[in-house]
């Protein structure tokens, strides 16, 4: 086998498992564990992943913290379609919670441009104003301290408040999702907390985002990926993807 096979072939393991082993693969390819070692060394320097005592995992791209405003223009076809499906889930006499989230803002707007008999708890300040003519949807703002960059209220104040409700379903955005570790990711740690919060008090967890967000990670795991019932996104993710979400009984819609 010439080295780039061996190369690919490595890369393919390494998509497939997450993680691999120098020993497992010098058995693997009838190699030495040194001839193994440089082949990872150079995938290393090629960005494609990332070596550990013993192996490697694949390398996972960083998610860049971006303001509301910039976040709210950003794949709006894609998010729109994943608000489509989110406002499917919805039941007349429903309690929802809509964190901080620009999918969860094209949730509210089709809510509230429609005829759901829904009530509806947020801290994202500019959902708020879509409700001012809506006669069907009731509306709880949650207090507490707003943050200009995140465009909602998080925090000890936020969260006493969220914990007072309870949620029949929660609609969840985050930066990152990562089928390895089993994380939830975002960059901020009191945002993080409050949706920490929002979970707890609600039923049912959805999570939206689009599919970009299974290869990416933020900097604060705010929750473990079994804490979702179900997963909101654009189009059906990768084969191993889904495997790990039936194997721990999480829908994918």
């Amino acid at each position: 086998m010439f080295a780039e096979e061996r190369l690919n072939q490595i890369l393919d393991i390494l998509k497939r498992d997450g993680r691999v082993f120098v020993k497992d693969l010098s058995a693997r390819f009838n190699v030495s564990e040194a001839m193994i070692r440089k082949d990872l060394q150079r995938l290393e320097r090629e960005g494609k992943l990332k070596r550990t005592y013993g192996g490697a995992i694949l390398e996972r791209k960083k998610a860049e913290s971006t303001s509301i405003d910039a976040r709210l223009i950003k794949n709006m076809d894609i998010k729109l379609k994943i608000a489509e499906k989110a406002y499917e889930q919805l039941e007349d006499m429903d309690i929802i919670f809509l964190d901080i989230s620009s999918i969860n803002y094209l949730i509210a707007k089709l809510v509230a441009s429609r005829d759901k008999k829904i009530t509806i708890v947020t801290n994202m300040v500019e959902i708020t104003s879509l409700f001012t003519k809506n006669i069907y949807t009731s509306l709880i703002c949650i207090g507490g301290v707003y943050n200009k960059m995140l465009g909602g209220v998080v925090g000890s104040a936020a969260i006493e408040s969220i914990s007072k409700h309870r949620y029949d379903k929660a609609f969840i955005g985050s930066c990152g999702v990562n089928i390895y570790d089993c994380s939830i990711s975002n960059f901020d740690l009191e945002e993080g907390n409050t949706k920490k919060a929002i979970i707890k008090a609600s039923k049912k967890v959805y999570l939206v985002m689009e599919n970009e967000k299974f290869f990416f990670d933020g900097s604060y795991r705010f929750a473990n990926l079994k804490d979702a019932d179900f997963i909101i996104t654009e189009d059906r993710p990768e084969e191993k993807i889904i495997e790990f979400l039936e194997k721990n009984n999480i829908g994918i819609i």
